[in-house]
């Protein structure tokens, strides 16, 4: 049975980049960090206080009475949604809304507004909490709303596995699509957990950095002083096509989506799998279901936090799935310049692969100043072109839990 091949026809982001897709993709390849010291009132005495604020505020970009109705991490989505949307051409097509789904995911939900609800409810006692305030602290808030702005009436999915979330739901989307279950999928991820609860539970399980330099060099994937991962928000979404239903159209097509590995670890709630294993078979299934082998592979946006652990665990499967190949494999992380999204990491970093191979070019990785050598990759600290032709490139994302996704998009 012949596999339905489905393609990316679309992409919107906010970032702590960029506002929109074109300026995070311009400050990406130039090298340029969105992470910044924070001025909010409760960063007194906390032990963190950097983080990749958003560069630019949804406020910007929503009608003011929209955006007071909803958490800013389903601002987040909105935005990005949005802007994908009105990329993809399908805005104001005609198009058959049964068939049309979303696959929005988050690590957290609406955090902000769960604890800012808690706080008034504390302060000034439950008659004074926001009715609203269910809907939107619920997790498949993004979701249900990106599904109520496009009219989706397919399935409307919101997958959390922490870090992971925003791959995964991309995985979802051309699972949907494969099955015939959708034409079209709008697919991401988003989070908005700069707040000083999230913050600093981070900082206590040391998993967030403590270097009090400069902002833009703390996040520093494989590099030999990397200390912990940087906070950041966002959102990155993606529109799937089915391959026939974006050519009937006359769709532009960034790159096709040719496969998923989705496996678990089972080794610790935080900490990876030391060797790499699960995230290895993730790589590998999704080398098998995308139909190629560890040799059509130039590009990995890696999952990379800046953690001690977690970054050398994904060198070493990377070495484990591509071979000697892995030696010519162009590996980059964004996080060195976004810092780390959570659950929307995954599709800012997707929409990032997506564009390397379109425009040919990795963004570098920053701040490596000297590299861990137990890291034997090739990570440039430069924009670097890729080959030209037939190529493949893989997105990695990994979270708590042990969860591990790795997708695999291909030029076109």
């Amino acid at each position: 049975m012949s596999v339905k091949r489905v393609v990316v026809t679309g992409l919107g982001t906010t970032s702590p980049v960029g506002g929109d897709v074109s300026s995070t993709w311009d400050a990406l390849v130039k090298g340029q960090s969105g992470v910044r010291h924070l001025d909010d009132a409760w960063v007194e005495g906390m032990p963190v206080k950097i983080a990749g604020r958003i560069a630019v505020e949804p406020g910007d970009v929503l009608e003011r009475v929209k955006a007071r109705r909803l958490d800013r991490s389903s601002q987040f989505a909105m935005v990005a949604a949005m802007e994908a949307w009105a990329d993809s051409g399908l805005e104001g097509a005609e198009i058959d809304n049964d068939m049309l789904g979303v696959a929005m995911a988050s690590g957290i939900g609406g955090v902000t507004t769960l604890l800012a609800n808690y706080d008034t409810l504390l302060e000034k006692g439950p008659r004074r909490v926001s009715p609203l305030a269910v809907p939107m602290l619920m997790p498949n808030a993004p979701a249900a709303n990106i599904s109520l702005y496009v009219g989706a009436r397919a399935a409307v999915n919101t997958p959390v596995s922490a870090c992971a979330s925003g791959n995964e739901a991309i995985s979802l989307a051309l699972d949907q699509i494969r099955l015939g279950r959708a034409d079209v999928v709008l697919a991401g991820g988003t989070e908005a957990a700069i707040h000083p609860l999230p913050m600093a539970a981070f900082a206590n399980m040391m998993a967030l950095s403590k270097n009090e330099g400069d902002p833009t060099t703390v996040s520093r994937p494989w590099d030999l002083a990397r200390d912990g991962f940087v906070l950041g928000e966002g959102a990155g979404v993606l529109v799937l096509e089915s391959e026939e239903h974006a050519l009937a159209r006359g769709a532009r097509i960034y790159a096709t989506v040719l496969g998923a590995g989705i496996t678990a670890d089972s080794h610790d709630i935080a900490q990876p799998d030391p060797a790499g294993r699960g995230g290895a078979r993730a790589i590998l299934r999704a080398l098998h279901e995308a139909g190629i082998s560890a040799s059509d592979i130039a590009h990995i946006n890696a999952h990379a936090t800046s953690t001690p652990q977690g970054d050398i665990a994904e060198g070493l499967m990377i070495h484990a799935t591509l071979g000697s190949h892995a030696d010519e494999v162009v590996v980059t992380s964004t996080k060195s310049m976004t810092g780390h999204l959570l659950g929307g990491a995954g599709a800012l970093e997707a929409i990032a692969t997506v564009l390397a191979l379109h425009h040919r070019v990795s963004p570098p990785t920053i701040n490596l100043d000297n590299k861990d050598p137990q890291v034997e990759l090739d990570v440039p600290t430069t924009a670097r072109d890729l080959p030209s032709g037939d190529i493949a490139a893989l997105n990695n994302s990994f979270g708590f839990g042990g969860a591990n996704v790795a997708v695999a998009f291909g030029s076109v």
